[in-house]
Order: C-alpha cells, then sequence, then structure tokens
C-alpha cells in the first residue's frame, strides 16, 4: 500500500470514532487513538522536514546506518515489537485535536509527501541527517520512514480500537 493511500485508510478510520472514543485512555501510560493520530502526524512532519533538509544540504556525508537501521530497511518496515523512547524523548502527544484538526494535519502530511515523491531519487544520496536510532539517512531513507512509522503504529490503532469498542 502506497504512503498516499496509507493515509486515507487513517483518514476515513478517523470518522468512525466520536470524540469521546478518540480521546479515550484506557490506562495510564496508554495513548488514546487521538494522542497516536498526533504522535503519527507529528513525526511525519518531522521526517518530512529532514527530506527537506537533506535536499537544501550541500555537504556530504560518508556515513551510515546504525547495524537497526540496516536491518531496518532491509525489511522495509519495523518489527512487529512495541518500541519504548526514552523519558525525555516520550512527552505524551497532545489528546485535544478534534477529528476535524487531525484531518486538516493528515491532508498536510499527504500534500508534503505528494510535493517530494517526484523529486526526492533527484536528492544526492550522500546529503543526510542523522537519526538517533538509526543512523545517517538520506532524504530518500527519510521519506520512506514515513510510511514504515504509519504501517508500525497500525498495531497500535487496532489494538486501542479494541480496547474502546468492547469496553
Amino acid at each position: 500500500m502506497s504512503n498516499l493511500k496509507l493515509i486515507e485508510t487513517y483518514k476515513h478510520d478517523l470518522q468512525n470514532y466520536s470524540l469521546e472514543q478518540l480521546r479515550y485512555i484506557t490506562a495510564e501510560g496508554i495513548w488514546s487513538i487521538g494522542q497516536m493520530y498526533d504522535h503519527v502526524i507529528l513525526v511525519a512532519m518531522e521526517y518530512l522536514d529532514n527530506v527537506e533538509t537533506c535536499a537544501a544540504s550541500k555537504e556530504e556525508q560518508k556515513l551510515g546506518k546504525t547495524e537497526f537501521g540496516e536491518h531496518l530497511y532491509k525489511i522495509g518496515d519495523f518489527p512487529p515489537i512495541k518500541i519504548k523512547l526514552p523519558d525525555e524523548l516520550n512527552t505524551p502527544p497532545s489528546n485535544s485535536d478534534s477529528k476535524e484538526d487531525l484531518t486538516n494535519r493528515l491532508d498536510l502530511v499527504m500534500q508534503r509527501l505528494r510535493q517530494w515523491e517526484s523529486r526526492v531519487d533527484t536528492i544526492n544520496l550522500n546529503y543526510k541527517i542523522k537519526h538517533e536510532g538509526f543512523g545517517w539517512l538520506n532524504a530518500r531513507e527519510w521519506f520512506d520512514l514515513v510510511g514504515m512509522h504509519f504501517r508500525h503504529h497500525l498495531r497500535q490503532k487496532c489494538e486501542l480500537e479494541q480496547k474502546f469498542f468492547n469496553a
């Protein structure tokens, strides 16, 4: 499934939630669906900012990915595991956006993906930005990471849906 179709699926599914379901937190330390949406949107925008930074770069970086980063790109997806970020990077996402706000923000992600889709492969592969977990990534790798991250959170989305649809 293409990144754009994947995000369309997120947008479509968003319409099935009431505002109460969107903001429902099942337990301390567990995100609501709205927080998960906020997270994937913020991260997508950050990754697309890095595509843009790579495109504007004039300095080549010869360093590459970490071992985990190599594995991630070899399989083309995150492994089916829960990833716990360090506390300083794990600020809970916003739980206040409406469905309309989230839909508009998803539209912005899609707009930026479309803007870079035809240009990303023209960017020098050695113009890179460092990802703390995956190492030095070029524009194409940051671009691809958007879809990998959205796919990774589909499992979480299903788990959260089961909790409030079965509550």
